[in-house]
């Protein structure tokens, strides 16, 4: 009785939108730069029958997106269109609050790296990663890293202000992750170890502490938000 589940987004929303890897299993469309232009990458069967990556011509949002990333040839990867257009819609929605976004994933600069000159896509069948979305289709879980300089601009151009974006690991810290941990020390040895293996693991740069970020973006708070107090990355 807490919760409600919704159909559709809201005309109007004031408060707190939490949105925990989700970006990241949105649709993304596959851009593959070339010498002789731009190409969408698309799925085709082959002459054996069998599922297979097509190219056409990029066209469109796509096709002026693209041409504005600095890649040089021959290069491929994703363009997150739909996250980007998702986070425009809350700039008509959100009337005061925020849009608080945790997700795996880098700023463009990176994203587009000459050394990723294949892109983040990845897939995952029973805890097992691999880069073939055609092996077992339909049972893989196929996600692509989120390029968070698009979500910032896609935000900032629908009315909403970047009020912070840090590492997963510092926003924990920032908010207060090793006094919780602290407050507890006093419990039994299991599950105390447990605790301090599991904020490890979210926190540490080796583990999910660096490759997730944290951003927020918001409309009419004036107050410096704590969980983003250091270790700012909004340049």
């Amino acid at each position: 009785d807490r919760v409600v589940w919704l159909d559709a987004l809201p005309a109007a929303f004031s408060g707190a939108v939490v949105a925990n890897e989700l970006l990241d299993a949105l649709p993304v469309q596959i851009v593959a730069w070339r010498e002789n232009g731009l190409f969408e990458r698309g799925v085709a069967i082959d002459a054996e029958d069998e599922l297979a990556w097509a190219e056409r011509p990029a066209a469109g949002a796509l096709r002026r997106a693209a041409a504005a990333i600095p890649v040089t040839p021959p290069f491929t990867s994703e363009i997150g269109l739909a996250a980007q257009a998702w986070t425009a819609t809350w700039g008509g929605i959100l009337q005061r609050g925020a849009l608080l976004l945790a997700d795996y994933g880098f700023p463009q600069r990176e994203y587009y790296h000459p050394q990723r000159v294949a892109g983040t896509l990845m897939c995952h069948y029973r805890h097992h990663a691999h880069c073939d979305p055609f092996w077992l289709p339909g049972l893989n879980d196929i996600t692509a890293h989120v390029d968070f300089t698009a979500i910032a601009e896609a935000g900032h151009d629908a009315g909403l202000e970047l009020l912070g974006y840090v590492s997963q690991g510092q926003f924990l810290l920032n908010a207060g992750i090793a006094e919780w941990l602290a407050d507890h020390a006093g419990d039994d040895a299991v599950s105390h170890a447990a605790r301090v293996g599991g904020a490890q693991k979210l926190i540490s740069p080796a583990e999910m502490g660096e490759l997730f970020k944290v951003m927020v973006l918001g409309k009419g708070i004036a107050d410096p938000l704590a969980a983003f107090a250091r270790g700012d990355r909004r340049h």
